[in-house]
């Protein structure tokens, strides 16, 4: 039988590390389990779509920490290894090859996977998704070699590929259902800029479209075909349609399932000695009131740190404010807050969204939800203040430059 002394982690990305580093940290030195999926050691998912896949940046600053780091810190990382099975009733999980791991405390930080077309030969050579190292890799070669690209889907994922394959050289087509791109996240006031961008940067920028096939030859993907008989030839395919969060383990083990794995501020699941951390966590949010699943990048960081607290018996509420942030050709942004989608009913600039160089801000009844600072430094910090704050702001005042952000706190 297994000892049941162990805390254990499920999923060695960047929340799972996150979250080892944390234990350690906060002084738990007893026997701790990380198991991934993957053969590489936990790693971060922006370079992929930013720095790496643009070849600026060496493979080795993906990785979390040096592959010592395990060995020096007594971490029992386990990589290429798959949990089939959670049992919160015996406090194990059982792998794929059979073995049984006990727990006394288990973290879920499994993460989400890309989405599937569900169209005629999306299962082609040449197509890809960009989750893991191993799809940039791919993505990379394949930019390489391509002179025509077409990305499926214009959110983050699918932007951050076209500008690395027009950095590339290669000509791109963007087939986006929506009317613009990132307009369920950012509205139609701010998403224009990035339809601007791209097509500036001479990007063919299709929106408001429908995807009815990937053609191939030779089972290999060779354009893409639209509901209306256009077709655009393409030597490699990028799909970017979002993700869903992996929550297979946890629904068969019986946990609560929200948009995602359902915990409470401590990132507790409905089972007491289960937390859930990262993009698969369905998390109250105490200053939102609500729970909400974030799938970007400061998100796994933090939010395993809290988790990892929680596991300890600290008292912990996870309460930061999401944030992300993207790099496309000369455009930097940062973004912090969080708006549903219309969950709004103002927007202000500050500064001409035009010159890409502007701070946005999403209000609701005169309070800040979230702000966006295009090509403009050193403004988190007050932007995320605003958002706390809770308090209304003189529109006129937030939209001049010459007024300090700290000022209208």
């Amino acid at each position: 039988m297994p000892a049941h002394n162990a805390y254990v982690i499920v999923g060695a990305g960047l929340a799972g590390a996150k979250a080892a580093q944390t234990l350690r940290e906060e002084g738990f030195d007893g026997p701790l389990v990380l198991l991934g999926e993957e053969a590489e050691h936990p790693y971060e998912r922006p370079p992929l779509s930013k720095g790496y896949l643009l070849g600026k940046e060496e493979r080795d600053v993906v990785y979390v920490h040096p592959p010592r780091w395990y060995t020096d810190q007594k971490v029992d990382l386990r990589l290429g290894v798959r949990v089939t099975a959670v049992d919160p009733a015996a406090h194990e999980v059982t792998l794929d090859d059979g073995s049984r791991v006990g727990y006394a405390k288990l973290l879920l930080t499994t993460g989400s996977s890309p989405r599937l077309l569900p169209v005629p030969g999306a299962d082609l050579d040449g197509v890809h998704t960009l989750r893991r190292l191993a799809d940039s890799d791919r993505i990379k070669d394949a930019f390489a070699s391509a002179s025509r690209v077409a990305v499926i889907g214009a959110g983050w994922i699918g932007l951050e590929t076209t500008a690395a394959a027009r950095a590339a050289g290669a000509e791109v087509t963007v087939l986006e259902a929506a009317e613009l791109p990132l307009l369920r996240v950012l509205g139609p006031e701010a998403a224009q800029v990035f339809a601007d961008l791209h097509t500036d940067h001479g990007v063919d920028l299709r929106c408001g479209v429908q995807v009815a096939e990937i053609t191939g030859a030779d089972g290999r993907a060779n354009g893409v075909l639209l509901d209306d008989g256009s077709r655009v030839d393409a030597d490699a395919v990028v799909v970017g349609v979002g993700v869903t969060p992996d929550i297979g383990l946890a629904e068969a083990a019986g946990l609560e399932i929200g948009n995602g794995v359902r915990v409470d501020a401590a990132l507790r699941t409905s089972e007491p000695d289960i937390h859930a951390a990262g993009d698969v966590a369905d998390a109250f949010h105490p200053l939102l009131g609500k729970h909400i699943r974030v799938e970007h990048w400061a998100n796994a960081l933090n939010q395993p740190q809290a988790a990892a607290r929680a596991m300890l018996g600290q008292d912990v509420a996870y309460d930061r404010v999401p944030y992300f942030f993207t790099d496309q050709y000369d455009l930097g942004m940062e973004y912090t807050g969080y708006v549903e989608p219309g969950g709004y009913d103002q927007v202000v600039f500050r500064g001409p969204p035009e010159t890409r160089e502007f701070i946005a801000f999403w209000l609701s009844g005169g309070r800040v939800l979230a702000g966006m600072n295009v090509n403009v430094w050193d403004v988190t910090d007050p932007i995320r203040a605003l958002v706390t704050s809770g308090r209304p702001v003189d529109p006129a005042r937030l939209a001049d430059p010459d007024v300090p952000l700290g000022d209208l706190l």
